[in-house]
């Protein structure tokens, strides 16, 4: 009888549970607040390494004990950006690039530059952090970039962890540049290389590796197309000119900097939303800032 009192008790006080998180904002008292301090630390237990002596992830603005009211992540801060955040009640962006216009966003190597100070004002009077999240999100692995671009692609089945060139089915390089268009939202892309030429070995570099690494690439893989974010026309672009009339047939697609990468800050809601409760992760594209005349 003892036993069957307790375990009528036991059923009747989990049902007293269920019944008072079913009650509307009960669920949401029982959530965790998060300072961006502990955002930073739980997603750097999963960045081998981490965190870094020597990084240039860091905080830009903005205070790492601030309780975090909302997310978004985003390539670059940008004015819209940061004026959208605010508009959505978030105060901490994750952006992968710089804010302050140079690699270390170093805001005293221009002097008093009054775009910079009108910008750091901007995220001051709305109380928001903003963090880069560049090395760390390059070193997970998979590498966040490449992962979130692969999957916008449709690219991910071709995708073999340690190998960098992908072996998709024979398409032509217009077919090849078409996908990209769609897929990435991109109206218009670069190319050096025969739009009727067969590519099956594709090499994909987002964002910028740098002339030495991508002609190193190209050089050890002969692929039949690479594909980069952006590349130093004296360097890259000229080397595949010249391989080309020397009978080569690796092509150029170049995405651009920020529509190369854009779709790994994209992935970054999915990989971090279910970390967290309590707190809505958001992406904002900080988009392509040219515009095609």
């Amino acid at each position: 009888m003892l036993a069957r009192r307790t375990f009528i008790t036991t059923i009747a006080k989990a049902a007293g549970a269920a019944a008072v998180l079913s009650v509307p904002g009960a669920a949401m008292a029982a959530r965790k607040s998060y300072t961006v301090r502990e955002v930073m630390d739980i997603i750097l237990k999963d960045i081998p390494g981490a965190p870094f002596q020597q990084t240039v992830d860091t905080l830009k603005s903005g205070s790492d004990t601030q309780v975090v009211s909302g997310i978004v992540t985003t390539m670059f801060a940008t004015i819209a950006v940061i004026e959208e955040a605010a508009r959505r009640k978030a105060n901490f962006i994750i952006a992968h690039e710089p804010t302050f216009y140079n690699h270390q966003d170093d805001t005293n190597w221009s002097g008093q530059n009054h775009i910079v100070r009108r910008k750091q004002e901007l995220l001051k009077q709305h109380n928001i952090a903003v963090w880069r999240f560049h090395d760390y999100w390059h070193t997970h692995r998979p590498d966040g970039v490449g992962y979130g671009v692969l999957k916008k692609t449709g690219w991910l089945q071709y995708y073999k962890p340690g190998n960098t060139i992908l072996h998709l089915p024979p398409a032509s390089l217009q077919q090849v540049v078409s996908t990209l268009k769609q897929s990435l939202g991109i109206r218009q892309l670069r190319v050096i290389g025969d739009l009727s030429q067969s590519c099956e070995r594709i090499a994909l570099l987002p964002g910028a590796a740098g002339g030495q690494r991508q002609i190193a690439l190209v050089e050890k893989e002969q692929p039949d197309v690479l594909i980069a974010g952006e590349v130093h026309e004296w360097e890259t672009a000229e080397y595949i000119r010249d391989a080309r009339q020397l009978g080569s047939k690796t092509a150029l697609i170049v995405l651009g900097h920020s529509q190369s990468e854009e779709p790994g800050m994209e992935w970054l809601v999915d990989w971090l939303q279910p970390k967290l409760q309590g707190v809505t992760v958001t992406h904002i594209t900080s988009g392509n800032p040219f515009t095609f005349v």
